[in-house]
């Protein structure tokens, strides 16, 4: 068994997928648009023809699906956080700055040194989407 992330951007997911493409690596497994469902029977809102209905993205060694949902833009986060483990404190450091306040988002928890990370921080992106970055002691 297995379980993997699944985030609904409602509108706002080719966006999402450049903006992790350029600050973490991410790499596009396969998309699909509304347009191109193999389900004609399938409605789509008007205006939602190029919207992402499903896309994998490959982060480093990490998998995460999104989609556009309903496009409704009003993507909604609470109650989780994706945790990303960096190489070390530097490619933290990097990390946490891309997805935080110079890109639009906020920190949660300033990167700190803890008894189990030589770094920790929470950070959540222009999304909303919470990230935990670690670098676990050895």
């Amino acid at each position: 068994m297995r379980v993997d992330s699944y985030l609904n951007f409602d509108g706002r997911c080719e966006e999402a997928i450049e903006f992790y493409k350029k600050n973490l690596g991410a790499e596009t497994n396969m998309l699909i648009r509304f347009k191109d469902s193999p389900d004609k029977s399938m409605p789509i809102q008007p205006g939602s023809e190029n919207k992402v209905l499903h896309c994998e993205l490959q982060i480093g060694e990490s998998k995460i699906m999104a989609s556009d949902c309903h496009c409704a833009e009003k993507a909604g986060f609470s109650g989780f956080s994706l945790s990303l483990t960096a190489n070390d404190d530097a490619q933290a450091k990097k990390i946490f700055a891309a997805l935080g306040e110079c890109n639009g988002g906020e920190v949660a928890q300033p990167l700190i040194s803890t008894f189990f990370a030589s770094s920790f921080g929470v950070v959540n992106d222009k999304f909303g989407v919470s990230w935990m970055i670690v670098v676990p002691t050895k």
